[in-house]
This record gives structure tokens, sequence and C-alpha cells, in this order.
């Protein structure tokens, strides 16, 4: 296994951090070719703790990013003081980021994970301090995935870090007390999202199937 492209995410890259918050890496790796020709495929994703870190083989990474996944496509989208590993493969995946948009991915991921978000926040118990915690994290997330679903529907660019960290703080402590009011944002975000955008109807396929197709000759060992 060779990580291709991995780098700092989560709450780090947002501008969300406080002094207790975990260190998420996300990353892509190459298999070995060989390893796809047998009886049992390699592992799709290496989830691991201490230090948390996820990867996806290459190809699952790509199927997420053309569904625009708002956790998988960050990853090309990162800062560049972000990136602890940062191949020539890597670096010609960061070049095609924009031909795994679409419209309606962005739309339905963006706004579905956002109205989850909504649901876990309405659903917790705020009189008890450790739910209403996990309440203020639900309601930040919502914020940071309307925040980025509707500039990537209206600019054609995912923006990792968040311009005003301490505002979604804020709202997302008004929201843990108050979920009603998320309602509001989430039908701004919907009024938004009906509005033409800029980016196209359906992804463009063929730079991943051809990027991919170059993992693939690059890992893979002559036989004899």
């Amino acid at each position: 296994m060779q990580v291709l492209l991995s780098g700092i995410v989560g709450s780090t890259a947002y501008g969300l951090a406080h002094a207790g918050s975990d260190i998420d890496r996300l990353g892509l790796f190459a298999a070995p070719t060989e390893t796809f020709h047998g009886l049992h495929r390699p592992a799709e994703s290496h989830v691991s703790t201490a230090p948390d870190r996820t990867l996806h083989e290459a190809a699952k990474w790509c199927r997420l990013a053309l569904s625009s996944n708002p956790t998988a496509s960050e990853l090309v989208w990162l800062p560049a003081d972000l990136y602890e590993v940062r191949t020539p493969l890597g670096e010609e995946l960061i070049g095609i980021r924009r031909s795994f948009l679409s419209a309606r991915a962005v739309r339905n991921s963006y706004l579905g994970y956002a109205t989850q978000q909504f649901r876990k926040l309405s659903a917790r118990d705020t009189t008890d301090q450790r739910t209403r915690a996990r309440a203020a994290k639900h309601a930040r997330h919502l914020i940071r995935l309307v925040l980025q679903g509707v500039t990537l529907h209206e600019t054609g660019s995912v923006v990792v870090p968040l311009a005003d960290p301490e505002r979604v703080r804020a709202l997302g402590e008004r929201y843990a007390d108050r979920p009603e009011l998320a309602r509001l944002l989430l039908a701004d975000a919907e009024e938004r999202f009906n509005r033409p955008g800029v980016l196209p109807d359906a992804p463009d396929e063929a730079p991943a199937e051809s990027w991919l197709r170059r993992v693939r000759a690059a890992h893979l060992v002559p036989t004899a």
C-alpha cells in the first residue's frame, strides 16, 4: 500500500479546533495492482485511531468524490500547509478536482448531510451537559456543511477553512439551545440551491478514469 495523498482535515482544517480536539487525517492509497486480480480484493478503507486516520483506496475515493461526499472531497481542496503526503499522482488528482463536481450531487450530499445533522441536533437532550456538547457539535457541522455546500454551488470551489470560525462556534451554541432556529438556515440554503449555480449537471468521469488507470499502471509489478 502506498499513500498518494494525505492531509489534516476536520476541526483543525475548518478552524474550529480547541485544546482538546483530536487531529483527524484523511488520505488515499494505491494497492498493488495484482491484488485486484485474485479471489479477494484489497480492503477499500483503512481506519485507525491514535492517530485518527482514514485512508481510502484510490477507486473508492474517486467514487466518493464523484458523489460529492463532503468529507472525501475536501482532501483535494486543503490549504497547502495541511498536506502531509503529496506524491506526483496526488498532485495530478488535485489538478483534476473540478471534474468530480456536479450540481445535483453537491446539493444532495451537502444539504442531505446538513439535514442529518439537524435531526441529530433536534434529538439531543440538552439538559445533560455531555449531550448538549454533542448537540453543539452537530450544530457546527450543520452550519459548516451549509456554508461549504452553498459556496460550492455558487462558485465551483470547496472552501475548507471557515471564514469566521468564531461566528460558527457561537451560532452552534445558539442552535444547541434552540434547534428550531437551524430550520431557517436550512431553508435559506435550499432556496439558494434552487437558484442556478455554476456546476455542470453531471461530473466528468473521464479524467478520473484516466488518472485511476495511471495509478494501476504505476503499481503493477511485471511478472517474469
